[in-house]
């Protein structure tokens, strides 16, 4: 059968409204929309919040990545219009290639490889290399992954960190990689004035040494000088337009390129013209060519010889018979070639490393040497010494920073035509690219450089000459000038990109107090953020020593590498639905062994540094868990978390907790008023002082109605419960549940509260205190079914009476007690809340007395000794008292109680009466039996029999007690009911339950009146539920006059043990 659904004929003047739709104009349409939007009507009433795919389509094809940065376009869209931009032109090779190669290639390479592959040897320098690459390389593999997985908007690294791990650890990353691009910052200036005042204007130094041993130190003086003088003024240049800074990127890359390119030049030059770079060595110990130029002890003048200014710095005097240093005596001057060629075979002497300590000679290999005895100096003369000490693990500490520049083209990432494409594969090119010059480099280094000048590190050997620019061709200038423009924008570049970061954390609002560093001016330059970058950047320049530097922002990019390696392992590991990269060559294995190799490298550029970077990481996480903003942004760690949590819950699905590992875990019951705000907040902060966070605690309350009706003051009754939570530090989950009435509700949340092994086992609520009220919602039936309910699901039960006077978590008391009146064993419950109490500040200064009651059978000496020895093996510290209750007549007080309480329950049960009725009735029992009582009272006060207590029994007075208890009784009985006759057929059991009700509380009156809180055991109902009004009364008359009660019905199963 077909259906064929046709819209009603209408006319103009019908009133039927038209379809309200954002999708469907309330003007005139033409005919073809019109009828989409009939077509569509059968969703009309859905399409506000589910618009037609046609609109979401159109949507996404007008979509441009926002300038703003990592503010989600979401939330963007509905604080302002998006801002009109070009359309991104950038590819692969612009975009990403050529960025990442400007950023990979810099003062490292010009000013420190040489150095390293002197030290290290072609082999171990080639070891080096090639870990630092494959970190960089695994790492890439894995950034490519997390960058084609969705669009990436502006914001690169840190939002793709953020968005898979997590705010804490996006925070965490986002703030280390923040810290190591500001100390790249630092090692850039610093290499840029290195180059300047070593090798371009050596006479441009402020600061002079005195003596030859103070050189270092005044070098490190003008570099923070001249370093300071620089940062505030590249500061000022990106202060003031980054477009300029933008403009000369390609200036400060054409600078690297040629630089690269000279020196692959030179080093095909010397296969077959060798430059001619003479190195002066004094037996096997290089000179340094500073104060000199003749390589040699004397030198022909006027027919003769007469001694060259070298003889002056070895000897005291210039004359031939002067007294000169021993080693200078016994050795020959000789003059290698400092760069004998690629052809020459000097790769085998290079190939082995020849690590030394601070201070050490530059000494040749092969060379011939006569050693003397004893040196009387070796300070001021014009050796070529080594400034720090050299090993493995430091130089993998100094090279690993030009290596990292690889998350410049994920940085562009808003910029690009084509992100997904684009960054993987120029990333990938691109340190291939730079990994295959490094290599090629060490390899060319060692097989043209001689070892002494490759260990000389600033060129003294060479005349104060860049030894990399020796090599070059056609002139050592390009590489000196080409290195110092290259380093010179690779700090404004830091500088430009390092504020912008920042501001990108504080927007986000993770960290509480970087927001004031989100502001900017009013073109959305980050004022606050490149003030703070200057500072920590100028912490780098007062360190002064590039080789120190570069450790410290190694740590920080090892450490943000490694994030960005967790995150893809991660995701892929959890095979989350959404993790769908468009990159295929990727896997977690890779990205484990990238976060391995990085850990590892940490520790071995620095084990020091290394754990103040995770310190400094595992701060920011803590602090951004405790006090950061809320951010749910379907990261790894959260699916990671639901694993585990999936996994803990499987396993302990299987049966009750071992009693040693029983803690209550909470169902807390909570009553709302007519405005869904929470009635008694104080059982929250009891709730608190008894968890201390630890354990399940579930937060439930119940609605009355449908689900239908009442979802906006459900959601709204969660948020203030929640809210509440909150103030009162309450960690838990909270469930509300909507039901037809009060009583079904509580008892769904009973049975099906919590998750497989994760549920409770007690359950917490505030006593009915308007009970008596007929037109209380909470009645008195709802509270003792809940009661009845709990122990049919096995549970405990506590019940705090005058709830409101319970303490708040923020006060203290300064003394008093926490009494426990142990009527009847239901499992220890009783001994193990105050002692979970009193862990809590609130109650910690307070002492615990347990009070159990002896019968007239029982001997209390030997009780309160078993006591104590039970309390000691269960290690719990508390005072012991055994009250003894004498067994005496039943009170007229008694009888008269509960002829009140039957009266008010029959009277209760007449509900054919109208309420006001049933009020002039009650009002009459009440004022009738007022009255009858002042009689009976002052009738009975005279026989009546006091309550005898006592603490030592002996066999003599037990048996005198027995026998006077025994015939008087009987008389007292006719006695008391011919006062009043209808005492007499009041159900006896009620009167022997109010006179255990009103003898107790009048014991416990006697010993804790003044107690900060009792707990007492917790009577159970009635089996037939024909008395349950009375239990009510009981348990009135039970706890009158005490402050603070928490009764408690234990679940029948052990939970505390005296065993380990």
């Amino acid at each position: 059968m077909m259906w064929v659904l046709e819209p009603p004929l209408r006319s103009p003047g019908d009133g039927n409204p038209r379809e309200n739709s954002p999708f469907i104009s309330h003007t005139d349409v033409d005919q073809e929309s019109f009828l989409e939007g009939k077509n569509m009507a059968l969703f009309e009433e859905e399409m506000d919040s589910n618009p037609m795919v046609s609109s979401l389509l159109n949507k996404l094809a007008n979509y441009t990545n926002l300038s703003q940065g990592v503010v989600e376009h979401e939330e963007h869209e509905e604080d302002s219009k998006r801002r009109e931009v070009k359309s991104p032109r950038m590819g692969t090779f612009i975009g990403v290639y050529l960025p990442c190669l400007q950023n990979i290639l810099g003062v490292i390479l010009f000013l420190r490889l040489t150095w390293i592959v002197g030290a290290a040897g072609v082999l171990e320098s080639f070891l080096i290399v090639s870990v630092c690459c494959t970190c960089t390389m695994l790492t890439a593999i894995s950034m490519s992954a997390i960058a084609t997985n969705g669009v990436v908007p502006a914001g690169g690294s840190y939002y793709m960190i953020s968005r898979s791990l997590g705010p804490e650890f996006g925070g965490a990353v986002g703030l280390c990689f923040y810290l190591g691009t500001t100390f790249a910052g630092a090692m850039y200036i610093l290499g840029t004035i290195e180059i300047f005042l070593t090798y371009i204007s050596p006479g441009a130094a402020i600061i002079q040494a005195e003596t030859a041993e103070g050189e270092a130190a005044a070098m490190l003086h003008n570099m923070r000088v001249y370093g300071t003088c620089t940062l505030a003024l590249m500061a000022m240049v990106v202060f003031v337009g980054v477009k300029y800074v933008n403009k000369l990127a390609l200036v400060f890359l054409a600078c690297v390129v040629l630089s690269i390119l000279a020196i692959y030049a030179g080093v095909i030059k010397t296969a077959f013209d060798p430059p001619d770079i003479p190195v002066c060595l004094l037996g096997n110990r290089t000179l340094s060519r500073r104060g000199f130029d003749l390589c040699a002890k004397f030198h022909a003048a006027n027919n003769g010889t007469v001694p060259t200014a070298l003889w002056g710095l070895f000897c005291n005097t210039s004359m031939p018979n002067a007294s000169c240093d021993e080693y200078f005596a016994q050795n020959n001057l000789t003059e290698i070639q400092g760069i004998p060629g690629v052809a020459s075979g000097v790769l085998l002497d290079n190939l082995w490393s020849t690590y030394a300590d601070k201070g050490a000679l530059v000494e040749r290999k092969g060379s011939l040497s006569v050693s003397v005895q004893e040196e009387s100096r070796t300070s001021g003369l014009p050796y070529v010494l080594t400034d720090i000490m050299t090993y493995f693990t430091v130089l993998v500490g100094i090279y690993f920073p030009s290596v990292t520049g690889i998350m410049a083209g994920s940085n562009r990432s808003g910029d690009l035509r084509d992100a997904q494409k684009s960054i993987p594969t120029g990333t990938i090119l691109a340190i291939v690219t730079t990994s295959f010059i490094y290599l090629s480099c060490i390899v060319l280094f060692g097989a043209c450089i001689e070892g002494v000048v490759l260990r000389d590190k600033f060129g003294e050997a060479l005349q104060g000459k860049l030894v990399i620019g020796m090599l070059a061709w056609p002139s050592p200038w390009v590489i000196v000038i080409g290195s110092f423009f290259s380093t010179c924008g690779a700090g404004l570049q830091s500088l430009t990109g390092a504020p912008r970061l920042l501001q990108a954390i504080a927007r986000d609002g993770i960290i509480p107090f970087l927001q004031v560093f989100g502001h900017g001016k009013a073109n959305g330059e980050p004022t606050w953020a490149l003030l703070l970058t200057a500072l920590i950047c100028e912490t780098g320049i007062l360190i002064a020593s590039l080789d120190s530097v570069a450790p410290i922002l190694s740590m920080f990019f090892l450490m943000c590498y490694m994030f960005v390696n967790l995150a893809c392992a991660v995701q892929t590991l959890l095979r989350t639905p959404n993790w769908r990269p468009r990159f295929r060559y990727y896997h977690w294995a890779l990205s484990f062994l990238g976060m391995s190799l990085c850990l590892a490298l940490m520790f071995i550029c620095s084990w020091y540094y290394a754990l103040v970077a995770m310190l400094i990481a595992g701060c920011i996480y803590k602090y951004i868990e405790y006090r950061g903003a809320e951010k749910e942004w379907g990261d790894g760690i959260r699916g990671l978390s639901l694993n585990a949590a999936h996994y803990a819950l499987l396993r302990v699905e299987h049966g009750p907790p071992h009693t040693k590992n029983w803690r209550p875990q909470v169902l807390v019951m909570l009553s709302l008023d007519e405005e869904q705000r929470v009635k008694h907040p104080r059982l929250l902060s009891l709730t608190a002082q008894l968890k201390a966070g630890k354990g399940l605690t579930i937060v439930g309350s119940v609605l009355e109605g449908t689900y239908l009706d009442k979802h906006v003051e459900a959601q709204r009754a969660e948020e203030n419960i929640r809210s509440l939570m909150g103030v009162e530090k309450t960690k838990g989950f909270c469930q509300l549940v909507v039901s037809s009435n009060l009583r079904d509700g509580m008892s769904h949340l009973i049975q099906s509260a919590g998750l497989g092994g994760m549920t409770h086992n007690t359950v917490l609520m505030a006593w009915p205190e308007s009970w008596k009220q007929e037109d209380n919602t909470f009645s008195w039936k709802n509270f003792v079914e809940t009661v009845r309910d709990t122990t049919a699901a096995q549970q405990a039960l506590l019940v705090a009476k005058n709830v409101d006077l319970f303490p708040q978590n923020q006060e203290r008391f300064s003394d008093g007690d926490i009494d426990v009146w142990w009527v009847v064993h239901d499992g220890g419950l009783l001994m193990l809340l105050p002692f979970l109490l009193r862990q809590h500040k609130v109650w910690r200064k307070c002492r615990m007395r347990i009070f159990t009651v002896a019968q007239v059978d029982d001997n209390s000496i030997q009780m309160k000794k078993d006591l104590q020895m039970f309390l000691y093996h269960l290690r719990i510290s508390a005072e012991v008292e055994v009250v003894e209750m004498v067994e005496s007549d039943i009170s007229a007080f008694t009888y008269e109680k509960t002829l009140l309480m039957e009266q008010r329950s029959q009277m209760l049960k007449q509900m054919q009466l109208s309420k006001t009725e049933q009020e002039r009735e009650a009002q009459l029992i009440h004022d009738r039996n007022t009255a009858s009582h002042s009689v009976v009272v002052t009738r009975t006060q005279a026989p009546s029999t006091p309550d005898k207590v006592q603490m030592t029994w002996t066999k003599e007075k037990l048996i005198a007690e027995k026998y006077k208890n025994k015939e008087p009784g009987v008389s007292g009985f006719k006695d008391l009911f011919s006062l009043k006759p209808e005492w007499g057929s009041l159900n006896q059991s009620n009167v022997r339950r109010m006179h255990t009700a009103v003898k107790l509380n009048g014991v416990v009156l006697s010993r804790s009146r003044g107690a900060q809180l009792v707990l007492l055991n917790m009577p159970g109902p009635p089996r037939n539920r024909q008395g349950d009004e009375n239990y009510m009364e009981f348990l009135e008359v039970l706890t009158e006059g005490l402050d603070r009660v928490l009764l408690v019905r234990g679940s029948g199963r052990e939970v505390v043990t005296i065993y380990s």
